[in-house]
């Protein structure tokens, strides 16, 4: 099992949010301002209650009884409305800080080494970015104001409890005990099994998305069934969890109706010994109790409405540990244009591997060079193109460009042979590396790297292509990729066998477009076809994660080494090949 990406704590959490909220701080004083009147006219209504109760019985006059009696239904209307007002600005608030953490999320994952990516698992990303999302998504729409007013409202009830009666506050406070009970009994538990929970969706997500990404191989070794079997595994096993977790929530909810009980009958017992010493009117005992009972739907909330909140705690942590895990590292500070680019006694090794794939590799790319890396399959020619591209930290070693390590801000550029066409029009997907290409930028480098079939396009570069439009073939998605190269106009380029999806009649084509991306640039090329090894400035042979020989074709070819090897075979292949 691939391990998972990290957990914020629950002070980094508070922390995320409480800068998201800062960035709110004017509507959410508005906002706090119209809860605390809502919570303020709810309390309107049981103490105009027992008023009327000890007018009734002092023999008050209609008149009396009648005004306040509006007075209940003046107050009852304005918390209506105030609670309305309120609820909708911390929904719009609540929608704010999610659109901003949904955002921020989705930037950082985008921003995650693909080493990392490929190490934890894109199960559980995808499970972080999809699920926990969707989780706080529902929180926030069907939960946040309805708490933001539970909890105001037990507030400011209990300070007029006290306010009242002191003695019948502390008889609704026997409650306490109960709920504190069932919450010290419920929280600790349920914050494992809702952490297990969105696990067990993280497992369920990367089950499935190996599989769908796996589908030809598990075709090709009759394997479907058998991974069918694992899908449903791991599906029975985030249910399992889910199923517990509700009758874990449903069994524990006996005691909020125990909380209840105790507090309203410790405060009817309480007003009646005050009641007959008369240290307490009949109507403030009647407001007690009213009261006391208008805290059961704030507190049922709070309380019943645990589990989601820790599922979305839960999420909530899940999703700032993919925020700080993804954070940008130190800007770098050398020149713009540049394309000294060297790897310093670097060795890497995959995770739960103890061989390296590479052996303190020491290589350096000139300003303006072109560098061939070749070797057979498995030597650790893309593992050494990815380090040099920034894209993960080598295990031993240094990867420094002008003297320090690059990241995104640095003008390089990798290019592989799995390349995505992104759905839209075509020259969006170019757009991707210059966003203030116009229409005719993005032609001018397809034409610049051969791509003149654009000419057939019904829109020209407005065409849309991809999933939702015209498919293109491996040739033309890799001349796509190549423009985009050309449009970023990077100091480095680094190709990883960026032309091994095209067959003979596309090679010599594609070797060209290469090779006018690479013009003027830092080049380092891993050669799927020799023809671009020969024509480098110079060439490395990688053997084994070593590098057994340096230097330009025709030396390596004299010192009739592996590469000479190498190129024998290749030519007695190519009448087939090209």
């Amino acid at each position: 099992m691939s391990r998972r990406l990290p957990l914020a704590t629950a002070a980094e959490v508070r922390r995320a949010v409480g800068g998201y909220l800062r960035d709110q701080r004017g509507l959410a004083v508005a906002t706090l301002a119209l809860a605390v009147a809502a919570s303020l006219s709810g309390l309107v209504a049981p103490w105009v209650v027992g008023r009327i109760v000890d007018e009734v019985i002092g023999g008050a006059e209609a008149a009396s009884i009648v005004g306040l009696t509006a007075l209940v239904g003046a107050a009852g209307l304005a918390a209506a409305v105030l609670t309305a007002l309120s609820g909708a600005l911390v929904a719009r608030i609540g929608q704010r800080v999610l659109a901003r953490m949904r955002e921020d999320t989705v930037a950082a994952a985008l921003r995650m080494p693909a080493a990392e990516v490929e190490e934890t698992g894109r199960g559980d990303l995808l499970s972080r970015v999809g699920d926990d999302v969707a989780v706080i998504s529902e929180v926030v729409a069907t939960l946040l104001a309805p708490w933001v007013g539970a909890v105001l409202t037990v507030g400011l009830t209990m300070a007029g409890l006290f306010a009242l009666d002191p003695w019948l506050a502390v008889a609704g406070l026997l409650a306490i005990p109960v709920y504190g009970f069932a919450l010290r009994w419920y929280l600790p538990r349920a914050a494992v099994r809702y952490a297990e929970e969105r696990a067990a969706f993280g497992d369920r997500a990367e089950t499935l998305v190996s599989a769908l990404d796996g589908l030809p191989t598990l075709r090709a070794y009759g394997a479907e069934e058998r991974h069918v079997d694992l899908i449903g595994e791991s599906s029975r096993r985030a249910r399992d969890v889910s199923r517990s977790i509700l009758w874990f929530a449903t069994a524990w909810g006996k005691w909020i109706n125990i909380a209840e009980l105790v507090g309203l009958v410790s405060i009817v017992i309480t007003g009646f010994v005050l009641v007959r010493t008369g240290s307490a009117s009949v109507g403030a005992v009647t407001a007690a109790a009213l009261y006391f009972h208008r805290l059961f739907n704030p507190l049922g909330l709070l309380v019943f409405s645990f589990d989601q909140v820790q599922s979305a705690m839960a999420s909530l942590q899940r999703i700032v540990g993919v925020i700080g895990n993804a954070s940008p590292g130190p800007a770098v500070s050398a020149p713009v244009r540049t394309g000294d680019l060297r790897a310093e006694a670097v060795t890497h090794r995959y995770p739960g591997t103890a061989e390296p794939v590479l052996h303190d590799v020491s290589v350096r790319l000139r300003q303006g060079e072109t560098v061939a890396l070749v070797g057979a399959s498995g030597a650790g020619k893309s593992t050494l193109a990815v380090l040099l591209a920034g894209l993960a930290a080598p295990s031993e070693g240094r990867v420094s460009w002008a003297g320090a390590i690059p990241d995104r801000a640095a003008p390089l550029v990798l290019v592989t042979q799995e390349t995505h066409v992104f759905a839209g029009p075509l020259a969006e997907d170019l757009r991707l590396a210059d966003p203030s290409a116009t229409d005719a930028d993005a032609e001018r480098a397809l034409r610049a790297v051969g791509a003149h079939w654009i000419d057939e396009l019904p829109d020209g570069v407005r065409t849309v292509v991809g999933e939702l439009g015209r498919e293109l073939d491996p040739a033309q998605t890799a001349q796509v990729a190549l423009a985009r190269a050309l449009l970023a106009d990077p100091a480095v380029v680094l190709l990883d066998e960026a032309t091994a999806e095209a067959d003979s009649r596309d090679a010599t084509r594609l070797e060209d477009a290469a090779a006018a991306v690479l013009k003027g640039r830092t080049g380092l090329v891993v050669a799927h076809r020799l023809r671009q090894a020969a024509t480098a400035d110079r060439i490395l042979v990688l053997e084994h994660g070593r590098i057994v020989e340096s230097g330009d074709h025709d030396a390596l070819i004299a010192a009739d080494g592996q590469y000479a090897r190498l190129w024998a075979a290749w030519e007695s292949a190519r009448p087939r090949r090209d």
